[in-house]
């Protein structure tokens, strides 16, 4: 089965992709006194890295593996030797991304940052409270006028002040005003001296995120904490290439704690109709977790769960979403997308990351599919996110 845009009527939609962030994203709009203090790229000690207020934050790089001339790339040689003009320009240029999403047959596409922390972590890094809020207001300004300029076919994901709740709300607010369809949200806030989600301090950011139909996301590796985890994950003998493949592998899978903190919170309870969406995660863990969660809060936390307003794998269904995009579960898609739920997948493409699926990924998924019914397919591939994103 081949799917494009010319050989049906499909809405596709592609759910996680990301942006190379181009080295002046930053300095060319900050006020300029302001401008050597927001994040910008120099050289440390022979490496180009993310500087924020004099302090060194994060690796620079090309942030993915598809080449100029569409070529990918391993893993290893573009993230860690490729400079941004080696990258796809179609990485960091909207105008270029556009053709991306025509040449692939995709009609909108969700974009994540990269070398910022995917999350947005890094911009909690400098001390000042008004220097931050700069930083991630020029952020977030970029991609809503990157959004506009496409007419809603690029809906880069603005990010949140995850150190200071009431900022979140404002920021929340902001956004929504300027055209957002969701908001990017770390995982674990407690990294940058926030209350963690956890904590009911967080309600009104819910509230707003639910009164605005902005739907939280939470990307692999989005915070300080899991990307600590990443580097830990691969036994130190293995090679570059190696240690890539596991890490990302155990990223996908390190989503489950997210999905599991969220649903034991009372967040659901509590905001029973906000939105929330597992990004890059994959989807084949999922029934286990959720079965797993069920059995060992009836074993381990019976009084807990006693007070939840249903057992812990109905969440999922009415608040959680995932994305999905590799995956065939042994020649066996459609018992795998009933017990997920065919409303709760997205689709995803990763361009231009390690595991993306370009430069055919209708034509990847489209054998995989084929195995599920018109129905599903046409959820899976964009009505979900149609629906979610209100597009």
């Amino acid at each position: 089965m081949s799917i494009s845009s010319k050989e049906s009527d499909l809405f596709i939609v592609d759910a996680d992709s990301h942006w190379s962030e181009p080295p002046d994203l930053f300095t060319k709009r900050a006020p300029a006194a302001y401008r050597d203090r927001v994040p910008r790229v120099e050289d440390v000690d022979g490496t180009p890295m993310w500087v924020f207020d004099g302090k060194p934050v994060g690796r620079f790089s090309a942030a993915g593996v598809i080449g100029r001339d569409g070529h990918k790339e391993s893993a290893d040689t573009a993230l860690h030797h490729w400079t941004i003009d080696q990258v796809h320009v179609g990485a960091y240029d909207p105008a270029v991304r556009l053709g991306v999403l025509d040449e692939c047959g995709i009609d909108a596409q969700i974009i994540f940052p990269s070398t910022i922390g995917l999350g947005g972590q890094d911009l909690g890094a400098a001390s000042d409270p008004a220097l931050t809020r700069l930083s991630v207001e020029i952020y977030n300004d970029a991609m809503a006028e990157i959004q506009s300029d496409s007419g809603n076919r690029l809906l880069p994901l603005p990010l949140m002040p995850a150190w200071d709740v009431d900022l979140c709300v404002a920021e929340a607010r902001r956004v929504h005003a300027l055209g957002a369809r969701g908001v990017n949200m770390t995982s674990d806030p407690q990294d940058l001296g926030a209350p963690d989600l956890a904590n009911p301090a967080w309600d009104p950011f819910w509230e707003v995120c639910t009164e605005l139909q902005l739907p939280v996301h939470f990307h692999i590796g989005a915070s300080v904490t899991t990307m600590t985890f990443y580097g830990k994950y691969p036994w130190p003998s293995h090679d570059n290439n190696t240690k890539l493949a596991i890490g990302g592998t155990l990223l996908f899978i390190g989503n489950a704690r997210v999905v599991t903190n969220l649903i034991l919170s009372g967040i659901f309870d509590r905001h029973p109709d906000l939105k929330t969406v597992s990004v890059e995660s994959g989807v084949g863990w999922i029934p286990f977790i959720l079965e797993a969660l069920d059995y060992e809060m009836s074993e381990n936390a019976p009084e807990e769960l006693g007070r939840m307003r249903k057992p812990p794998s109905e969440y999922f269904r009415s608040n959680i979403y995932a994305t999905f995009w590799f995956e065939k579960n042994r020649n066996k898609l459609p018992a795998l997308i009933d017990a997920v739920g065919e409303d709760n997948i997205l689709f995803e493409t990763d361009f231009p990351h390690p595991t993306c699926l370009y430069p055919d990924p209708l034509g990847t998924v489209g054998p995989k599919l084929a195995t599920l019914s018109p129905q599903a397919r046409a959820k899976i591939l964009g009505e979900n996110a149609r629906r979610l994103y209100r597009l």
